[in-house]
């Protein structure tokens, strides 16, 4: 019997980014940044002007993707999955070199049963052979053979086009 491939992104899927976005953005500019002024915009344009460059350069700083937050229920549901599903983490890590050694290391210690064999650092994620993919950009989707699932993020909450999940409660439900 083959197994369903499931591809999943990291950041905004597994690791919680727009956390290290308000932490670093508080500390800067002395400011809160919450969800809801995020809403159907990417964190860079939601700030005044003169805050943006700072904003866009953040996740090319080293450290920026290192000790990220979890999704909530992301381990135990990808455990589960993997015992079921052929599992593969999908990261287009490629937009920010300096991110490789620290979500190498964030996905070892958080995700050590998905094997090394089984993390692919790409550019476009229309190159994976997976059934399917489960990612907060849907422009990831474009070309991608399999079906897309939106995961359900600030940034994105105007995306209609595909199904969205809005916790890993709701994967586990499409997937156990």
């Amino acid at each position: 019997m083959t197994k369903t491939r499931i591809a999943v992104d990291m950041d905004e899927v597994i690791a919680d980014s727009i956390a290290r976005f308000q932490e670093w953005y508080a500390h800067e500019f002395g400011l809160e940044m919450t969800l809801a002024q995020l809403r159907g915009k990417n964190f860079h344009d939601a700030v005044a002007p003169e805050h943006q460059s700072a904003l866009r350069g953040y996740p090319n700083r080293p450290g920026f993707f290192k000790d990220l937050p979890l999704m909530a229920d992301s381990q135990r549901v990808l455990r589960e999955l993997s015992q079921r599903h052929e599992l593969f983490i999908a990261s287009a890590a490629m937009e920010f070199p300096n991110s490789f050694l620290d979500k190498h290391e964030w996905l070892q210690q958080h995700f050590s049963f998905i094997p090394w064999r089984n993390v692919v650092f790409c550019g476009d994620k229309s190159i994976l052979n997976a059934d399917f993919l489960i990612d907060d950009n849907a422009f990831n989707f474009d070309n991608f053979r399999g079906e897309g699932i939106l995961f359900d993020a600030p940034h994105n909450a105007l995306e209609t086009r595909y199904r969205r999940v809005h916790s890993w409660q709701e994967i586990g439900a499409i997937f156990l």
